[in-house]
Formats: C-alpha cells, sequence, structure tokens
C-alpha cells in the first residue's frame, strides 16, 4: 500500500506514540494547579513548550498550544487585526493561501473590512513587490503561507517580511506545511502550525506571537496560553507534538534529500508515461515531498477511485472530487489546468519501490479513465462537422473532451464556441489552449451558461 497524502496529514511518527503513552500517566492533571499531580503535569507542559518554541524559533512565552492549525490560524488573524484596529481595516492575503486564512479573510471583509488578494504567477508564487504595492496606510495584516499545500511552491516569505517591516505592518505566517523541515526564515510577528502535518497527533496547533506585536484575543477571556487559546490543554497530545517535531526535525535535512529525488522522479517520468499531463508548481522552490500533476480529459474523481483500488492514496484539487463542484482554489489562482488533478505527498520513510510501482500503475489508470469518459486518442478522434460545442449540463472533464473531439475539423484561424455552465471549464479551457498551443479568445455571454471561444492556430 501507498500512503501518499502527507499534506493532509502525516502518519503518526513513531515518537509521537511513544512519547503520548509515556506521558498519559503524568499528563493528564490540571498544570495550573499547586499539588503534586499538577505540578507534574506543568512540567511536561512547560518542556513541551520550550521544545516546540526552540523548533520555531521564538521565545516558550511567546509560544501558545491551540485545538488545532485552523484554530490557530484564526485566533491569530482575530487577533492581530484587533490589535491594530486603530490601524486600519485593510488586509492582505495571497490568492493561495489555505482555506482557514481565506476563510477568516471573508469574515473580516463581512464585518467591513477590507482585503486584498495577491495574484500568484502560474507556478504558484507571490513576490515581495506585489505585497509592497498591497500595502495601504489603514493595512492591519499581511498574511502569507511559508509553502502551497496543494502545489508545494515555497513562497519569499522573508522577503515579504521584510517588506511589511518596512511599512510597520505584521507579518503572519501559516507555516503548517513547511515547520517540519524548518524554522521559517525572516522577521516574521505571527506564526501558526498543525501537528499532524509533521507526524504529531491531530488536535494539536501552535501560536506563536513576536514580543511587541500587538495582539488582541478575541473571545471570552481564559487564563490559559496566555488568554490566547480557551479550555483546558491536552498535555498528552501537546508532548506528542513538541517531541515529534523534534524528532522529525533531526531527520529533515537527510530525508528532504530522499523525497526530492523521488519527487523529481515523478515530475519527470509521468509527462513521459502519460500523454496530455500538465505537472504544476515551482519546479525549483518546493516543499521536498510533494508533486502535483493534472491530466487532460479526466474525471478526478474516478482516476482517485481506481489508484485507490491499485493501492494508493492521494488527493486532488479537481472540481469533480469536490462537494461544490468548483475547481481548488489554488489552481484557479494560477490559471492551470484542474481536471484530472493529482497530488502526490510522499510522508518521511516511503520506499522507492512505492514510488516505482505508482509511476507502473498510473498510466492504465489514466488510459482506463479516459477510455470510460471517451477522450479523443489518434484512434478515435476525426472530422468533425460542428463548430460550436454543446456541453451545457456535463460536467468536468467532458466539455474539454468535446471541444478535442470537433477542433481537428476547425481550420487554421477558425475559431469552435464551447457552450459549458460547469463553473471547471472557466479554467480548464485556457488551461488546454496553452498545452496545445492555441489562442483562448475569451468568454461570452450565452443564453445558459457561458460560450468559451477558441482559435485554431495550427
Amino acid at each position: 500500500m501507498g500512503y501518499f497524502d502527507a499534506a493532509s496529514g502525516a502518519p503518526l511518527h513513531p515518537v509521537a506514540r511513544q512519547a503520548l503513552l509515556a506521558s498519559l500517566d503524568e499528563g493528564w492533571a490540571d498544570p495550573a494547579r499547586l499539588y503534586r499531580e499538577g505540578r507534574r503535569a506543568r512540567l511536561l507542559l512547560d518542556a513541551a513548550r520550550e521544545a516546540a518554541a526552540d523548533a520555531v524559533g521564538c521565545r516558550p512565552d511567546e509560544l501558545a498550544f491551540t485545538s488545532s492549525g485552523t484554530r490557530a490560524v484564526h485566533a491569530g488573524i482575530e487577533g492581530a487585526l484587533a490589535g491594530r484596529r486603530r490601524v486600519g481595516h485593510h488586509l492582505i492575503v495571497s490568492a493561495v493561501e489555505h482555506s482557514s486564512v481565506l476563510h477568516s479573510a471573508e469574515v473580516f471583509e463581512a464585518s467591513g473590512g477590507t482585503v486584498t488578494r495577491v495574484p500568484v504567477s502560474r507556478a504558484g508564487a507571490v513576490t515581495s513587490g506585489q505585497y509592497a504595492d498591497a500595502l495601504r496606510p489603514d493595512t492591519a495584516l499581511a498574511c502569507l503561507q511559508s509553502a502551497n499545500h496543494e502545489v508545494g511552491t515555497v513562497q519569499p516569505v522573508a522577503q515579504v517580511a521584510e517588506v511589511c517591516q518596512a511599512a510597520g505592518v505584521p507579518l503572519l505566517v501559516d507555516a503548517a506545511q513547511s515547520l517540519g523541515w524548518g524554522p521559517v526564515e525572516g522577521d516574521w510577528s505571527v506564526l501558526t502550525a498543525s501537528a499532524h502535518k509533521w507526524g504529531g497527533p491531530s488536535g494539536v496547533g501552535l501560536l506563536a506571537v513576536r514580543k511587541g506585536v500587538r495582539f488582541a484575543p478575541q473571545g471570552p477571556s481564559d487564563e490559559r496560553e496566555s488568554g490566547r487559546a480557551a479550555g483546558f490543554e491536552n498535555i498528552p497530545a501537546i508532548v506528542a507534538a513538541a517531541a515529534s517535531l523534534r524528532a522529525v526535525r533531526a531527520e529533515a535535512a537527510e530525508e528532504a534529500r530522499r523525497l526530492r529525488e523521488l519527487t523529481e522522479r515523478i515530475r519527470a517520468r509521468v509527462p513521459e508515461l502519460v500523454p496530455d499531463v500538465e505537472v504544476v508548481g515551482d519546479p525549483v522552490r518546493r516543499l521536498p515531498g510533494i508533486v502535483t500533476f493534472s491530466c487532460l480529459y479526466v474525471d478526478g474523481e474516478t482516476l482517485l477511485h481506481e489508484l485507490d483500488r491499485a493501492g494508493f492514496s492521494v488527493s486532488s484539487g479537481s472540481s469533480c472530487t469536490s462537494s461544490t463542484l468548483t475547481p481548488s482554489h489554488v489552481l484557479k489562482a494560477m490559471g492551470v489546468l484542474s481536471e484530472g488533478n493529482v497530488r502526490v505527498s510522499l510522508p518521511p520513510g516511503t520506499p522507492e519501490e512505492d514510488v516505482e510501482r505508482f509511476l507502473k500503475v498510473l498510466p492504465e489508470a489514466v488510459a482506463g479513465v479516459r477510455e470510460k469518459l471517451g477522450a479523443p486518442s489518434p484512434r478515435t478522434a476525426g472530422p468533425q462537422d460542428a463548430l460550436v460545442v454543446d456541453a451545457l449540463g456535463k460536467r468536468c472533464p467532458i466539455p474539454v473532451i468535446e471541444l478535442a473531439k470537433v477542433f481537428g475539423n476547425v481550420p487554421v484561424g477558425g475559431t469552435v464556441r464551447v457552450l459549458a455552465d460547469d463553473e471547471a471549464a472557466r479554467l480548464d479551457i485556457p488551461a488546454w489552449c496553452e498545452m496545445r498551443g492555441q489562442e483562448y479568445v475569451g468568454e461570452e455571454p450565452a443564453e445558459r451558461g457561458s460560450a468559451y471561444v477558441v482559435r485554431r492556430l495550427s
């Protein structure tokens, strides 16, 4: 079996399991109490805080434990915005932030704040210049992930932090995907992370707030965790989270080198083994274990089921695997193909033979899905009379498949109109043109849905 979805949740690290079991007998009491059992629990909590703070690169009294990474993000954004409400009500985020950041931005916007969403390159990266341009006199907070959870692209946090610091604006960094690999560089102000991303137990988040940052915790006051995380601390889980973070950091350099070689192999060989594939994300500035690619003419949900039957657990940003039937906001912001999307995120310790077996299974799985959907191939593609494709009521990837079927009859310089009401078509048809070297003319209103116009260049 190959578990290739570590970006969603890494398997529990052996050190985390050992620390969890060992601390169950000592960490059950209230650490705020002065009797013996409370003092034992306090010692465990303080030791875990010191270990985690050392890994983050902050002081122990700057670090609080929350009930999840998502809760750390919400508390961090709310507290930083409230602390600077006198400065203004403007928030900056990148267009590819984790949904927890974007949801917080939506709530802030609904309450009267303004939000600037910084666009990204086709590789999924921002620049410090874009953040410099977005800063305003009333900017209260800027947010930037350290690395993207879907495509692995590493962001220029240190440079953005420098720009923000010069403007006197705090920078919140979501470090959930990268903290297990190393500390976040730069003069960030607030940092969040989640233990289950590095092999710790779920239900433990980190919230670090630098001294001097104006921060006003929201919600009812609580004496726990400096008032930044209400409720009784889950000390055994916290101890396990800190222990596993220290353990994965000790292994990080060697494991990063090994996983990077494996993902480089996937990046290079998938386009050779599978026709009509787009590998997405920055090829150089990326996390060691993540590689993402999209397959034309493929239903993402069906492909994931085929790979699951073959023994591989992967993730997808395709709209056809989403209950909302909208493409991944990350892939959409990048302007890349979303249909048939596969994210491979290798956990530490992944054997080389598992990757080789995945590369053997993938071509057959993709070919099988394409055959079921009637995707075009050299055997089936042929002249078509219609220059208007009616794909109304059809979901990803059918509109693109129908476009490809008729495109052979379009004369050079001619156009074809694709009628579609699936949200994914707005992203996938331009991406198809990019891959095929054809011109995407644009979107036109239609009686139902939209008409996507493509011009044949060759």
